[in-house]
């Protein structure tokens, strides 16, 4: 089950890097966008994230590995499709192929690792596979520096696209299935006993899509990064992130998925300030990276969710948590796309106050600390 998971992570992240590392360029250059096209994209871009709860349904029809396949594989063609529409709408419309096979790979690979892997493991599966998604990052980046340099952006998208879906046709064949755990629940759960688990997913949900919308944005519109200053941005970023993630799987075992998180959202608090208020573009970009390796630290709302969880609940509660996720990624992109039109500081100031607002939530985990 590793391996698969590595390889459709590979898949996952050169498709999602390579789209990332692109897109904005691609948008203001191709398309046009203001700040309102890109927050209104955004909120389009998760709408399949808000979708996630589906999966259950899908269950039942097919096995997790095999929707983590084809999940890939839909990746794979809305990036490869990406170049051929540059316009607003068909940007939309590509956007939304490609989201749906992102985010439901990410829901039933979360799923599977926390079935597959017992409690003092999953957090280091979870770092090892973030770690592998962070060396993808940066091998992607560099083969799309050199790609802009000799082809333009509709070629270069379907170079990636081609990839992704090559390792979905790889993995197809590959059956890493354990009969012997438990058969998964296959309809929506909502337990009461679960709502911290709720609470602290909305709300890293509600943050993280300011930062997805608008961190990069501010650096092309505002500072005028070009194509080439966001690859090297994303290479340090991923490169940084590749030595870290490991270890902060192993500090969600050593110091608890409390404190974990509370270091997270203390210092996203400043990070999303300084976006605001700084007229550095070296200090932007520098908090950016911040903010990646602060983002990994998420991987403990998962973590906790195990250790509270009944097994046969864990492949539903990530579709619902996916979901739950994504109800406010869907209405904040477009709404801080308005207000980023009247002030492109008042994204970034909500942003400061969510991560208050969950530094307060997560500190209710220790009522389960003793349990």
């Amino acid at each position: 089950m590793f391996i698969m998971l590595m390889l459709l992570t590979i898949a996952s992240f050169t498709g999602l890097q390579g789209w990332m590392t692109l897109f904005n360029n691609f948008a203001v250059e191709k398309a046009n966008f203001d700040g309102f096209n890109m927050g209104f994209t955004q909120s389009i871009r998760e709408i399949p994230g808000f979708l996630a709860l589906l999966v259950v349904y899908i269950l039942i029809l097919i096995r997790e590995d095999r929707l983590a396949v084809l999940s890939i594989f839909t990746l794979g063609v809305g990036i490869f499709l990406t170049g051929f529409f540059p316009s607003f709408l068909g940007i939309v419309f590509t956007t939304l192929i490609m989201s749906f096979g992102f985010h439901y790979y990410e829901t039933v690979n979360q799923s599977l690792t926390l079935q597959y892997f017992e409690k003092s493991k999953s957090p280091l599966v979870f770092g090892r596979l973030r770690s592998i998604a962070a060396v993808t990052s940066i091998l992607t980046g560099i083969v799309v520096y050199f790609l802009t340099k000799y082809f333009d952006y509709k070629t270069s998208y379907m170079i990636l696209g081609s990839f992704v879906m090559f390792i979905a046709f790889v993995t197809f064949f590959m059956d890493p299935t354990d009969k012997s755990k438990p058969v998964q629940t296959k309809k929506m759960i909502l337990r009461k006993k679960y709502w911290l688990f709720y609470l602290l997913t909305f709300l890293a949900g509600a943050r993280r899509q300011i930062f997805t919308a608008f961190s990069v944005f501010l650096l092309v519109k505002k500072f005028e990064f070009s194509i080439q200053s966001v690859a090297l941005l994303f290479f340090v970023n991923n490169f940084i992130n590749f030595l870290i993630s490991p270890l902060i799987g192993k500090a969600v075992n050593t110091f608890g998925e409390r404190k974990v998180l509370s270091l997270e959202y203390f210092s996203l608090i400043f990070i999303f300030l300084t976006y605001a208020f700084t007229p550095n573009k070296y200090v932007a970009a520098f908090v950016y990276i911040l903010d990646h390796v602060f983002f990994n630290f998420s991987m403990a709302i998962k973590t906790f969710f195990q250790k509270i969880a009944e097994e046969k609940d864990i492949a539903s509660s990530m579709a619902v948590g996916f979901t739950i996720n994504h109800i406010a990624a869907v209405v904040l992109p477009v709404l801080g796309g308005m207000l980023w039109l009247i002030n492109y500081k008042i994204p970034f100031i909500a942003g400061a106050f969510l991560s208050f607002t969950s530094l307060l939530a997560v500190q209710f985990i220790k009522r389960y600390e003793n349990l």
